[in-house]
């Protein structure tokens, strides 16, 4: 038992650890958020379609998750990370200015609240 415990706090005082959670966290993110804007939006805002960044995405992830980020000789890893970042940081914005955001409107059954 007290071994197990060893490899965790290793584990989790290890950045090295920590970086491999955030990639996968990003990547994830960056693969939620094209699932569930809309296909028209993409065509709006003129970029690549849903579907490319999705397929894009979902295979970034998908080789993280299975074979593990690999920091120092895995371009896999890299690639993927350049492709989630490049969603995030100039295809969701381009796509949340013309869908108004994406998020939840202050309005309810009722009217405004």
């Amino acid at each position: 038992m007290v071994g197990v415990l060893q490899i965790l706090a290793f584990s989790y005082l290890n950045p090295i650890w920590w970086a491999t959670i955030a990639i996968l966290a990003y990547k994830l993110f960056a693969l939620v958020d094209a699932a569930v804007r809309r296909e028209d939006a993409y065509r709006a805002a003129d970029k690549k379609t849903k579907g490319f960044w999705i397929a894009i995405l979902a295979v970034s992830f998908g080789w993280d998750f299975l074979f593990g980020v690999n920091f120092f000789t895995g371009i896999g890893t890299l690639a993927g990370l350049v492709a989630s970042i490049v969603y995030v940081v100039d295809v969701r914005p381009a796509i949340r200015a013309l869908t108004g955001g994406g998020g939840r409107s202050n309005t309810g059954p009722y009217g405004s609240w």
